[in-house]
């Protein structure tokens, strides 16, 4: 630590701590990108746990006998709940593309004029 080297090196580190930092016109570009795609993300990973869970709790009926437990029979309904949860995994991802898209639209010419900006410069 006697080096003057490192002791620059170290009040630069800690002055950058406390420096407000600039947001550049990439930095917008990219908080837009995360804000266009963020919901769509969110929406796409709790439907689709929602969803194997659905049809993890009618595997479940059907292969234990959990449902003598709680009384029904686990057969029928254990596939009814198996099949609603697999339809939900399958329409996860068509879901995932639509709200996506309504967001790129959403937000298309803001991002295109931005960009548009930083390449030009």
């Amino acid at each position: 630590m006697n080096n003057a080297n490192d002791k620059n090196f170290i009040a630069q580190n800690i002055r950058a701590q406390y420096t407000e930092k600039k947001i550049t016109e990439l930095d917008e570009l990219r908080a837009l990108d995360a804000k266009v795609k963020r919901p769509a993300n969110v929406f796409a990973y709790i439907f689709g746990s929602v969803s194997a869970i659905v049809m993890g709790s009618g595997m479940s009926l059907v292969m234990t006998d959990i449902g003598a437990t709680l009384g029904i029979a686990g057969m029928v309904p254990g596939i009814v709940i198996g099949i609603v949860g697999m339809l939900m995994a399958i329409i996860n991802y068509p879901m995932y593309k639509k709200i996506l898209a309504s967001r790129k639209n959403k937000y298309a010419d803001k991002i295109l004029a931005l960009s548009d900006k930083i390449m030009n410069k």
